[in-house]
């Protein structure tokens, strides 16, 4: 049966890596037609490694520091740039060299420079990433945050956030989205409530976007047999 080749990049504990694995393990309907082939990891202490390797999915950890492209503790913008290129640029060619159909970023905390999608969209692979908020809203870091601090203020439409999964281009968070949900927040509700209601729904629509696009990848695979 044709499948999707998925190579997913994780910083962290690797929740919706979990999610991803569960699913491509599964017959259930909805799941995901595709086989994770590479789980890159960019921080030592990622827990996505060992959920990978109890997986038997085949990991890298490929790092700034530790794979040469700057010294720890460097403060040079200059420098810290130069490396993050040439960081990029290497990123791209080992994620390419497993012949990846579709890339998930699944909390994979490293903003992508042009080094990196440059060559993935020549090679015509799409890349995927979960934001916490909607479209438009609370580009980058501490979405979340912000959106609760704008609740609280008043200033929140409708006082929802929500979350998306949307494919990445050089501008960050400003792809176009592929699956959204909008999430209510209720007077009352803590930060802490607040992170627990999208975790809640993240795992299910990382799942969802990812199922998707794998039933699009495998059916072209199909046709071209």
């Amino acid at each position: 049966m044709a499948e999707a080749r998925i190579s997913v990049l994780c910083s962290g504990n690797g929740t919706n890596l979990q999610a991803l694995i569960d699913s491509c393990a599964s017959d259930a309907p909805g799941s995901i037609r595709g086989k994770i082939i590479k789980v890159t990891v960019n921080r030592k202490s990622a827990y996505a490694t060992t959920r990978a390797e109890k997986a038997g999915i085949p990991t890298d950890y490929f790092n700034l520091v530790k794979d040469g492209y700057h010294a720890l503790g460097e403060k040079d913008p200059a420098k810290l740039r130069e490396a993050r290129l040439r960081y990029d640029t290497a990123l791209a060619e080992r994620i390419l060299k497993d012949r990846p159909d579709l890339i998930v970023l699944a909390g994979w905390m490293h903003i992508l420079t042009t080094n990196f999608l440059e060559p993935i969209s020549e090679a015509g692979v799409p890349i995927i990433n979960l934001h916490p908020a909607l479209p438009g809203c609370y580009d980058g870091a501490g979405a979340i945050d912000r959106a609760y601090e704008d609740f609280k203020a008043g200033k929140l439409q409708d006082n929802t956030t929500g979350i998306m999964i949307h494919y990445v281009i050089a501008e960050v968070d400003r792809g176009e989205p592929i699956l959204v949900q909008k999430i209510k927040i209720e007077e009352g509700d803590s930060l802490e409530d607040l992170e627990q209601k999208i975790h809640g729904y993240e795992h299910e629509l990382i799942v969802k976007a990812t199922a998707l696009l794998a039933d699009k990848i495998a059916a072209a695979k199909v046709s071209e047999t």
